[in-house]
């Protein structure tokens, strides 16, 4: 019987690395998505429902993927040929969609309320969002793979860092195209140069980063796994001998109780991603106009506050590893996320937004790391790893779908009769979510494997 090896700091990097450019699409995706459907035409009351589709596509696609991909054994590897087919279909979709407002489609309503030029963007947000999560699994899935008990802790913190890392990148992109010269605003309809190239450029690291996790990692042959899957299984019989006390966790519950806390979490993050923007063109910058030059600098400001949560996000990601249990670092994380978005609620200085964002950067390390770490230590040795990690995007995929069903009504009923629509209250109600999610996290039972020593 053979061990899983313990790998070097740097093969688990590599095994991570693609999803450095994986986040940036991703990050590009989150920041501007509202941005490109506002300036295409959209009501703040529709934009929730433009956000229905990356979620919905994630929770289609990502259980036939971890399937799929559990029994795929070929030359290229177990789950690195849909990385790669991912990479690939985001790409080209990647370059198509900053262009929706510039193809000359008609701007009158064809179907559903929505223009030709809606339609157009709405169909590559599907595109994207699926190529995106068929790439975005198989990272997840290869640390089940090929990393052992001990180190995926390890491992799932340097994914949470690349990941965050990525983020920045992608979140900063219009803002620093902006700053070297590149045109912030455009006619009525169309998206600003600064958007469409920050597409450009994430388009191209995206594939370089997946060339080079595919070039560097070689995934274990099916007669390893068999081997590692029983050296698991044997270990855990002389454990139990050795510890009659000690209990395997269910699964159906673990997979239940991770994911009430889940609901809120993406539930509460899917409102960040949909309202920010006019949030904080209405708070900061004093503009519900979408075609003005304060609504395109505030929707840059996005990108900048995004950056500064993700930065908050690195430094949190570091902290978590020092808690005694992961159960207490995912109630500290969710708390001081909470108040992070309740605090916007009061801010009108674009800079003053940094401290909010960094505490809400501690929610998002905590989410990143810390659902796939407890879930997967309640899964070890199970030979559906992939199958059960895909069915495990459901509890963030479903959030976000009823979230943002729920989104468009929740505001118009907080929308005074004739006024501007409050964005800011639904990042209010985001952080009430998050305090929701951290009292959730005491239904979770830790795996023996899960808890620190």
């Amino acid at each position: 019987m053979r061990t899983k090896p313990d790998l070097s700091f740097w093969k688990l990097w590599n095994l991570s690395f693609g999803f450095f450019g994986v986040q940036i699409a991703y990050a590009l995706q989150s920041a501007n998505i509202s941005r490109i459907f506002a300036t295409l035409g959209a009501d703040p009351h529709q934009l929730s429902f433009f956000w229905i589709l990356p979620p919905l596509m994630g929770m289609i696609v990502q259980p036939i993927i971890g399937l799929l991909s559990d029994k795929t054994w070929c030359r290229f590897g177990r789950r690195i040929p849909y990385l790669f087919v991912g990479a690939i279909v985001a790409v080209a979709v990647m370059l198509m969609l900053p262009n929706a407002g510039s193809l000359g489609l008609t701007t009158q309503v064809v179907m559903w309320g929505l223009t030709g030029t809606m339609l157009f963007g709405l169909m590559s947000l599907m595109f994207l969002d699926t190529s995106i999560n068929i790439a975005m699994q198989p990272f997840k899935m290869m640390v089940g793979d090929m990393v052992n008990i001990k180190q995926k802790g390890l491992a799932y913190s340097i994914q949470s860092f690349l990941c965050n890392a990525g983020s920045l990148v992608g979140y900063l992109f219009p803002y620093i195209f902006t700053f070297f010269g590149v045109q912030n605003v455009a006619p009525e309809g169309v998206i600003p140069n600064s958007v469409i190239y920050s597409f450009y450029i994430g388009a191209a690291i995206l594939i370089l980063c997946v060339i080079y996790t595919t070039v560097n990692v070689k995934e274990y042959s099916p007669e390893e796994m068999a081997q590692f899957g029983n050296e698991e299984e044997e270990s855990a019989e002389t454990k139990a001998e050795a510890k009659p006390a000690a209990k395997k966790v269910s699964i159906p519950y673990t997979f239940i109780s991770i994911g009430l806390v889940q609901f809120f979490c993406w539930a509460a993050f899917m409102y960040m991603w949909t309202y920010t923007p006019g949030a904080i063109a209405a708070q900061c910058w004093g503009t519900t106009d979408t075609a003005s030059e304060g609504y395109q600098a505030a929707a840059n400001w996005v990108g900048v506050v995004f950056a500064v949560q993700a930065v908050g996000s690195i430094i949190w990601a570091a902290l978590i590893p020092q808690f005694k249990s992961y159960k207490l670092a995912y109630v500290v994380s969710l708390l001081i996320g909470g108040v992070g978005f309740i605090s916007i609620y009061w801010v009108t200085n674009q800079f003053v937004l940094w401290v909010s964002f960094l505490l809400i950067g501690a929610a998002w390390a905590g989410m990143l790391a810390l659902p796939f770490t407890l879930f997967t230590n309640a899964l070890q040795g199970n030979p559906k790893m992939g199958t059960y990690l895909g069915l495990f995007n459901c509890t963030i995929c479903l959030p976000q779908i009823v979230a943002a069903v729920l989104g468009g009504p929740i505001l118009k009923a907080l929308t005074p009769e004739g006024g501007a629509a409050p964005e800011v209250d639904m990042l209010v109600l985001a952080g009430i979510f998050l305090l929701l999610g951290a009292a959730s996290v005491f239904f979770i039972k830790e795996a023996k494997a899960a808890k620190k020593a």
